[in-house]
């Protein structure tokens, strides 16, 4: 007989007992496909091992090809750095919005493309605490899920739920006045 034939009837043969040591043969379940424990419960130090396993693998997997650990900043979120041709598409609507509701803050930096809008420091009209916003509109739709905005004092504090919720409310009312004004033309 030629060496490949011998050797896949050797497999053959050997594969039930292989089967027979993963567990559970003579019960009609083969042990490859349990989820732990006995009849499918996972115990606390195979739910630790795995997620033990599952750490590591993450840990692994953050790192360079050399070794060195990724290091990422804040405005990784705001790019899209798997396709570098891939941009991200913006409301005009809401952009335009963003910029005549807080035209009191003097801008800082404006990149249409990633949709973000940062401001310094400026003062309401009537107001006498000076705020400082990022607007960032991520999503072409007339949405409020398309409109994220952050609001902080010049004392270094976060603004109040209901002040945050009053300028998104400004900007998207003011958005669907253009839209409704264009659709008028």
């Amino acid at each position: 007989m030629p060496p490949t034939l011998t050797a896949r009837l050797v497999l053959a043969a050997s594969l039930p007992f292989f089967l027979a040591a993963c567990g559970g043969l003579a019960s009609g379940d083969s042990g490859l496909f349990k989820r732990g424990g006995r009849d499918g419960v996972v115990t606390a130090d195979e739910f630790e091992s795995r997620q033990a396993a599952d750490e590591k693998r993450a840990a692994l997997d953050a790192l360079n090809d050399d070794g060195r650990r990724n290091r990422g900043t804040i405005w990784d979120l705001f790019s899209n750095s798997k396709d570098p041709n891939t941009t991200v598409e913006v409301n005009k609507y809401l952009w335009q919005a963003s910029l005549e509701v807080l035209n009191f803050l003097p801008i800082e930096s404006v990149d249409p493309f990633t949709g973000v809008i940062v401001t310094g420091y400026g003062t309401p009209p009537g107001g006498g605490r000076a705020y400082r916003a990022t607007i960032y509109v991520q999503d072409p739709a007339l949405d409020a899920r398309s409109l994220k905005v952050s609001l902080q004092t010049k004392g270094g504090g976060a603004v109040s739920a209901d002040t945050l919720r009053a300028v998104e409310d400004a900007i998207l009312t003011r958005a669907r006045q253009l839209r409704i004004r264009d659709s008028k033309l």
